[in-house]
């Protein structure tokens, strides 16, 4: 008896069983985090929305030019960044239901429908969610600009500008400042649109990415920018450090 109870082991179970295989490595994780920064502010009239195009992991440049904004069209955008493979997979579900959106009801989905969808979309992955931190920003129906910023889960607000990414603790005290926002908690609806003229809210969006890239090792080498108004939309790539 006693031979067998050392043959099972304490467990029960035979020293070489398949019950006795090592676990996983506690550090693994389902999860990267790519890096990269996304900013949007809403105007009277315009909407504009920048992302930088740096794709990263740890210390290790993966690409120096990626797309981090959907276009659904051209008065309605989707940034996302965080962990690129899922924000692939994200924006693969939102241009589909975009598309049988517009066959249902015979028009382009509104900023707010899309605002619903995204958060909708994300609650439903909340239990294994898509580790993205996103942005949706274009026209309204009245054609003044509309930012949506969300966290991991669906949760989401409007707001006059927002700033998701590795940058955002660098970025978000400049907008802050310089659009008169106490607090995007408090805003508000009139605060919901930026005051700047067009032409020096542009300019704050590269001068913020520009200070960044030079602080934040995971924003870098262009800003991807596209300006929206209702004559249409303009694409704009600044270049940021290479390094």
């Amino acid at each position: 008896m006693a031979n067998v109870a050392y043959q099972l082991g304490s467990s029960g179970f035979a020293a070489n069983s398949a019950h006795s295989a090592p676990h996983a490595h506690p550090s693994w994780s389902p999860y990267d985090n790519n890096g990269g920064t996304c900013v949007a502010v809403a105007g009277n009239d315009y909407c504009i929305v920048a992302a930088s195009t740096r794709l990263s992991t740890g210390f290790s440049i993966l690409s120096r030019d990626v797309s981090m904004i959907l276009k659904l069209s051209d008065k309605l955008m989707i940034l996302s960044p965080g962990f690129q493979a899922d924000a692939r997979t994200l924006h693969k579900v939102l241009q589909q239901r975009y598309i049988q959106y517009q066959f249902n009801h015979s028009r382009p989905m509104s900023v707010a429908a899309c605002a619903q969808l995204l958060g909708n979309t994300l609650y439903y992955k909340r239990f294994f969610p898509y580790y993205t931190f996103n942005i949706c920003a274009g026209l309204d129906e009245q054609g003044k600009g509309a930012v949506y910023s969300y966290d991991a889960i669906g949760s989401h607000e409007r707001s006059g500008y927002a700033v998701q990414g590795s940058g955002k603790d660098l970025i978000q005290p400049v907008l802050d400042n310089q659009l008169k926002a106490a607090s995007p908690l408090v805003l508000p609806p009139e605060n919901w649109m930026s005051s700047l003229p067009l032409d020096q809210a542009v300019d704050l969006v590269k001068d913020a990415f520009v200070s960044a890239g030079e602080r934040d090792i995971y924003t870098g080498d262009a800003v991807e920018i596209y300006i929206i108004t209702k004559e249409g939309t303009r694409r704009e790539v600044v270049e940021l450090k290479k390094d």
